[in-house]
């Protein structure tokens, strides 16, 4: 049975030095574990609060007997230090590289020692964003305050996939937008300020133990390959495959940032520059040797090469021209050339297109310019004026004109069909005639206010033969009658409620009678 108690103490009196028995401020709680041992641990000097935690280890101690176990009750109760060097080591086994991992693990490290966290509970959203304010507040920038919070995200999605915590405390923390606060944004280099670099470095002298015709190279490689200062410093010169159909570059996976090997083509211009220079040195060799690519030095080289060829490292705008403005250089370019937005995420070996197109290429106005001229010229508005004019002179600017086809036995007192072709007959509005079809016959039709008559306009391509089964010729509108209607397989008989109703011509029905005669065969 648990019970509360304080614990009786002995006291030394600073004024007598008598000997005092009296009772611990704090309680104590007397209770059984789950193997019936003994188990007496401080708790509280508020007895309700000392109660509280009493019945809560009781709790644990039943579930534990039960067999029902908090998994994460261990791991909660560890030292965080012990998990921070826990994730160093699983950081390490992904073969992540020695320079990630020692900022990682050091972004992360400064957050917990600033928000003073001691258990993996301690991490709360709260701390973890004082933080950063402060750090910005210190003159930190967004991408950076991003980067740390970045690193701490990591950790806490580590404890939750290795089971040592149940959920992320910092799942709902967002990045903070770096548009806002942009302190190093890089510009990549045109085709004549690339000529110019290179022509400055391979005239300059030794700098960083590197030749100004190996430096030269180095810039034409990064700048049509879109190789980092870390790759190119990896190659060896067994890695350029200059014979080969199409000629590669390869980057092994243990230096390559997204760790598998590439296999990059390179373009025909480099490849001859390569060959002259690489010649017959052994495979084996390193390209680039030396400490360029570390500490920034390769940004200390390139930035005085850029000096000598008379290019600001920053410009007016205040983009810079560091060594992985290359890069820059490399993407914006396949870009600006029209390359596809898939093709060249895939060259610059991007996990997502966003970061190739949004990140990496920087298109100016006049790239915008020249975009812009591709499209058609502006119509020009004394060639619509002329258009209308002629469309007004014949009589079509107000509406479209359609060809007329007459119905057959219509009121225009045509004799005429169609052409089988689909011929359509002329518009006896047009207010002219066709000299080609012969005179004019005044005495048959309707006399048109010209005094010809409009069914010479209707004459056919070809003769209407009048012995043509399901015709029959039209005769003038006064002397017309109705006549007996012609059976024809042509037209299929009606059927249903209209199956008494014999077929006639277009415009009046038959008579009654005629039909019933029609019907009775007389």
């Amino acid at each position: 049975m648990a019970s509360l108690y304080k614990k009786p103490v002995v006291l030394t009196d600073p004024k007598t030095g008598a000997r005092v028995k009296t009772k611990s401020k704090k309680w104590w709680g007397r209770f059984r574990d789950e193997s019936g041992v003994e188990k007496r641990v401080p708790l509280a000097a508020d007895k309700t609060a000392a109660q509280a935690m009493l019945n809560e280890l009781v709790k644990k101690m039943e579930r534990r007997a039960a067999g029902v176990v908090d998994r994460y009750d261990e791991h909660r109760r560890q030292s965080i230090s012990v998990h921070l060097l826990e994730f160093e080591k699983h950081l390490r086994a992904k073969r992540v590289s020695d320079e990630q991992v020692r900022l990682v693990i050091y972004r992360a490290r400064q957050i917990i020692t600033g928000c003073k966290v001691k258990i993996s509970s301690d991490i709360t959203s709260s701390r973890v964003q004082a933080f950063l304010a402060d750090l910005r507040k210190n003159g930190s920038s967004i991408q950076t305050s991003n980067h740390y919070l970045r690193a701490i995200k990591q950790f806490t999605r580590w404890l939750v996939k290795d089971r040592r915590s149940g959920e992320d405390s910092l799942a709902f923390v967002a990045m903070l937008n770096i548009a806002t606060d942009r302190r190093h944004d890089r510009r990549p280099l045109t085709e004549e300020q690339l000529g110019l670099l290179m022509n400055a470095a391979k005239s300059g002298r030794v700098i960083n133990r590197m030749k100004g015709i190996d430096r030269a190279m180095l810039y034409a490689v990064a700048a049509y390959t879109g190789l980092r200062a870390s790759e190119l410093a990896s190659l060896k010169v067994g890695s350029f495959s200059l014979d080969s159909d199409p000629p590669t570059v390869t980057v092994q996976a243990a230096y390559s940032k997204r760790r598998r090997q590439d296999v990059l083509p390179l373009h025909a211009s480099l490849v001859e520059l390569l060959r002259t220079w690489l010649g017959d040195r052994p495979a084996k060799e390193s390209v680039w040797p030396g400490p360029w690519a570390k500490n920034k030095h390769g940004g200390g080289m390139l930035k005085h090469d850029l000096e000598a060829a008379g290019i600001p490292y920053v410009d007016e705008n205040g983009l810079f021209a560091d060594f992985h403005a290359l890069r820059h250089t490399f993407i914006t370019n396949m870009v600006k050339s029209g390359v596809n937005p898939k093709t060249a995420q895939s060259l610059a070996r991007h996990s997502t297109i966003d970061l190739t197109m949004n990140v990496y290429t920087s298109l100016t106005v006049y790239d915008q310019a020249s975009a812009l001229a591709s499209l058609p010229s502006v119509p020009s508005t004394e060639t619509n004026v002329s258009q209308a004019e002629s469309l007004g002179a014949t009589g079509t600017s107000g509406h479209k004109k359609v060809p007329t086809v007459v119905p057959r036995g219509a009121k225009t007192g045509a004799i005429h069909l169609t052409s089988n072709g689909g011929e359509s007959a002329s518009d006896c509005t047009d207010g002219s005639l066709d000299s080609s079809r012969g005179p004019p016959d005044k005495n048959a039709g309707i006399p048109d206010k010209n005094g010809d008559s409009c069914r010479t306009l209707h004459r056919s391509a070809s003769p209407i033969q009048a012995e043509r089964v399901g015709f029959e010729p039209t005769v003038p509108f006064q002397t017309r009658r109705f006549s007996r209607p012609v059976h024809s397989t042509a037209l299929p008989p009606l059927r249903g409620r209209y199956s008494n109703l014999a077929p006639t011509r277009l415009g009046s029905p038959a008579p009654l009678w005629r039909q019933v005669s029609h019907l009775s065969g007389k």
